[in-house]
């Protein structure tokens, strides 16, 4: 398609080969475009036009800041590469990627077709699956004792009665306030280190199964939606053969001491990656 000045191509995913039947079971694209292949040195890559006045540099500055905006094209995204994922290898190409027009994406095709073969290589016959475990929600305030007064509770009731009892000086409301806070302090250090282990655990078990592994930064608890510390945040590439014996292996793996969540088949975002810089740079 011949550059139009005012839209550029938007890139979701490179796959090995073209299947001249796929392109009519594709979802639509972001801002409803319709999703085609465009093949050149033995790949096909799927694009869709898209307008400048959106995806253009500044406007796009613009428009990742519009959250409703975003979650709605990461959705159109992300079904496109699905889509294609359940018929062949596909290497998924990172959000809002967008060159001036298809000339461009050839261009992309000729110079990093080995580059892309290698990648395909690495995830054909494969999916990724998604593995986070939470932190048991008793672990996160540090396991308070049974029948400890929280801080602040009961300062002064009892700690200052009884002088002479038994001949006991009684303990100042600061030093049982300190107390407690070193309790608190070791109680949440020890709770920590028993997730951790647990992570390591149920990561090394998946890890002989997958065929590769990565471990992903932990979400925050603003973006997991979830008010539990996470302490895996897992990626696993698995042949196809082997999802089912997956799922059963992370099914064995729950158990008390925290939340052990399952999410997938994926298209392999984690591990179809080009071998120098992770991605692709932006045409536009």
């Amino acid at each position: 398609m011949a550059a139009d000045p005012g839209s550029g191509t938007y890139l979701y995913a490179v796959a090995a080969e073209a299947d001249p039947g796929r392109e009519a079971a594709l979802p639509q694209g972001v801002v409803g475009g319709e999703v085609r292949a465009i093949g050149r040195a033995g790949l096909v890559a799927y694009v869709s036009t898209v307008p400048l006045d959106q995806f253009g540099e500044e406007p796009l500055r613009r428009s990742m800041e519009d959250l409703d905006w975003l979650e709605e094209t990461a959705r159109a995204h992300h079904g496109v590469v699905e889509a294609v994922a359940r018929e062949a290898a596909v290497v998924p190409v990172r959000l809002v990627t967008v060159y001036s027009g298809d000339a461009q994406v050839w261009a992309l095709l000729e110079e990093r077709h080995d580059d892309f073969a290698r990648a395909l290589a690495r995830v054909a016959g494969r999916q990724e699956w998604g593995v986070k475990v939470y932190a048991a929600p008793g672990e996160e305030a540090g396991e308070r004792a049974a029948g400890e007064e929280p801080s602040g509770e009961g300062e002064g009731e009892g700690e200052g009665r009884g002088e002479g009892e038994g001949g006991k000086t009684p303990e100042r409301p600061g030093t049982a306030y300190l107390k407690r806070r070193q309790q608190q302090i070791r109680g949440r250090e020890e709770a920590w280190r028993r997730a951790g282990a647990r992570a390591e655990d149920i990561h090394g078990a998946l890890s002989s199964i997958a065929v590769a592994s990565r471990r992903h930064r932990a979400q925050d608890p603003q973006l997991s939606g979830r008010p539990e510390s996470m302490v895996l945040n897992g990626a696993y590439l698995v042949d196809r053969e082997r999802g089912e014996e997956f799922a059963r292996a992370v099914e064995r793996l729950r158990g008390p001491g925290g939340d052990v969540q399952l999410t997938g088949p994926w298209a392999p975002y984690s591990f179809a990656v080009l071998d120098d810089d992770g991605g692709l740079r932006e045409g536009v």
